[in-house]
């Protein structure tokens, strides 16, 4: 009997560091992080990361990442400004 598949969905950060790296993290996965020179390069990396974390970790397949949505809400990203002596 084959296998079924399933689609899990998680939300990624992707961020560019000052040395102009793009750094890729998975909130809800903790340790889940990677680096690239190019989108593409960190896209592709987080993708087998969040594969080798779900090898690892069977109970981290569980319901609740398999409809968008369901863990962590994004909200935005704000630039603060602060003041201090």
């Amino acid at each position: 009997m084959a296998k079924r598949s399933r689609t899990l969905y998680f939300k990624v950060l992707i961020e560019q560091d000052e040395d102009g790296l793009y750094v890729a993290s998975v909130p809800e996965l903790p340790g889940c992080y990677t680096q690239g020179k190019t989108l593409e390069q960190v896209r592709e990396r987080i993708r087998e990361v969040i594969g080798l974390v779900l090898e690892s970790d069977k109970e981290i397949k569980s319901e609740k990442f398999r409809s968008p949505g369901t863990q962590t809400r994004f909200f935005g990203i704000e630039d603060m400004h602060l003041q201090y002596a």
